[in-house]
């Protein structure tokens, strides 16, 4: 494995340095528990600092306007990022816990090519619309559609996929004119700090247009969503949290971007190849130990093929196992950290208290680090808590239905509308199954959604507004109409 990058640091006003008081906190490999380095716990004159030199780089140099320069600075982070691949890769394994195979995907590949993507957007997008002669009230005038930055960007992004998150944020904030203050999660600040020192020292990016800043507290770092010198919030995480934050940022009616939770469900038709589909659900349910907000973790299945869902989807969880992330054939790594571990080791006992029985799993695993059997729970209808709620754990329903229109209840009854799955034996079906699921992304008969241009969020409490994709930068736009004599 490559050596890990340079210690983590603040990023500043273009200076990357410690925290003002001095103070810093343990990051901790979530594999083995142990300390692997330390972060800056940032302080509320840090945090200040930060948004101050945002304002002005935002108010006071060309960064909103230039957009070769933009284009140019972008190109550059872009090969930074290529060209230091292999230790940001090890950092993200180290600290995040993530298997070395989800590099390839939203470890690390997607979003730096999504960081190109924005920038080849950004060289060809139409700023200024013409919309023509009109004579509105009998006054011929040329309105003209302006899309201007929004200014001052909070980034505010989780532990689960950070270097995809912050980069989904940071990239097409830069990319549309704005200026940043990332402020990552604090169980890894690294690869958030990583990204900020390459910024500094690859690219021509002015002072105060990025900035990262790491403190521990939420205390401290409330003031992003409260200061007026902050145009906009864009935070990715907890549903719980993200009402806080839109209604911390009511007061100065800041422009709120959320990404919230999911309870996404991965349905079988009756027609579907079942076993293939329980396998495959299984195997997502897996993925960095479940820790994804669109995985599928609620298998909807035909009630006659039910108890064959379970058995299929307990092999090949029982197949997977829970690996050392360092491990090339990895799949399901440690959770995040120890109050993670807990969380869903509190809903494991949930389900036995429901009724739930477990085909697989079923507890924690009693090593150094932190660390969870994948779990297929049975038993259970869509109103158990299991069903309802986010675990952020290798842990899977399976549930029963009673045909198509009962699969789209079942889907449907949920707070959430994030990410799904529908399968069958006849596309046409598959397709009026997936109309009719209130959600912002389903994969119809294993179809990819996950792409840099495909636009990325959910209905009711899984979030407002878009990632990724033409929608996904056009978050970070103001919409400004110019009418002029005719």
């Amino acid at each position: 494995m490559s050596p890990l990058p340079p210690a983590a640091q603040q990023l500043i006003d273009g200076k990357l340095m410690a925290a003002s008081s001095g103070e810093t906190y343990p990051i901790l490999n979530p594999a083995t528990g142990g300390e692997i380095g330390v972060a800056p716990d940032a302080t509320a004159a840090d945090v200040d600092a930060a948004i101050a030199a945002a304002r002005r780089a935002f108010d006071e140099s060309s960064w909103s306007t230039d957009v070769a320069l933009r284009v140019r600075c972008l190109r550059q982070l872009h090969t930074a990022l290529l060209e230091n691949a292999d230790a940001f890769r090890a950092l993200t394994t180290a600290e995040v816990g993530m298997p070395g195979f989800m590099m390839g995907a939203a470890g690390f590949d997607v979003p730096v090519d999504g960081l190109r993507w924005v920038t080849d957007l950004l060289e060809t997008y139409a700023f200024e619309t013409d919309l023509g002669v009109a004579a509105p009230m009998g006054i011929p005038s040329r309105r003209t559609v302006h899309r201007e930055p929004v200014g001052v960007v909070a980034a505010i992004t989780p532990w689960n996929v950070p270097t995809q998150i912050n980069l989904a944020k940071v990239g097409p904030a830069l990319a549309a004119g704005c200026t940043v203050v990332l402020k990552p999660a604090p169980d890894t600040p690294w690869v958030a700090a990583e990204l900020g020192r390459l910024a500094a020292e690859h690219t021509d990016i002015p002072p105060g247009v990025l900035n990262v800043v790491t403190p521990r507290s939420n205390e401290v770092a409330s003031v992003l969503a409260t200061d007026p010198r902050i145009d906009m919030v864009s935070f990715t995480g907890s549903t719980g949290v993200g009402r806080a934050i839109m209604a911390a940022a009511a007061p100065t009616l800041k422009k709120v971007f959320l990404e919230l939770g999911g309870k996404s469900a991965a349905i079988a038709l009756d027609d579907a190849d079942v076993a293939a589909v329980a396998g495959g659900t299984a195997f997502a349910a897996c993925i960095h130990a479940g820790q994804g907000c669109a995985i599928t973790t609620r298998l909807v299945v035909p009630r006659d093929r039910y108890d064959e869902a379970v058995q299929v989807a307990a092999q090949t969880m029982e197949s997977i196992g829970a690996k050392d992330p360092a491990d090339p054939g990895a799949i399901c790594g440690p959770v995040i950290s120890a109050a993670q571990r807990d969380r869903v080791a509190a809903y494991l006992a949930i389900a036995e208290e429901e009724g739930g029985t477990f085909a697989t799993g079923g507890s924690i695993i009693d090593q150094d680090g932190f660390w969870v059997q994948p779990t297929v729970v049975a038993g259970l209808d869509n109103s158990s808590r299991l069903a309802q709620e986010e675990i952020f754990g290798p842990v899977l329903v399976v549930i029963p239905h009673d045909g198509d229109d009962d699969a789209v209840r079942i889907a449907n009854d949920s707070a959430y509308g994030l990410s799904g799955s529908v399968d069958s034996a006849s596309l046409d079906r598959a397709r009026a199954v997936a109309a009719r699921i209130r959600t912002g992304t389903l994969a119809v008969n294993g179809g990819v959604w996950f792409s840099p241009d495909a636009p990325f969020g959910g209905y009711k409490q899984s979030g407002i507004g878009r990632e990724m994709g033409v929608a996904g930068f056009e978050e970070y736009l103001e919409t400004k109409v110019i009418a002029e004599p005719a």
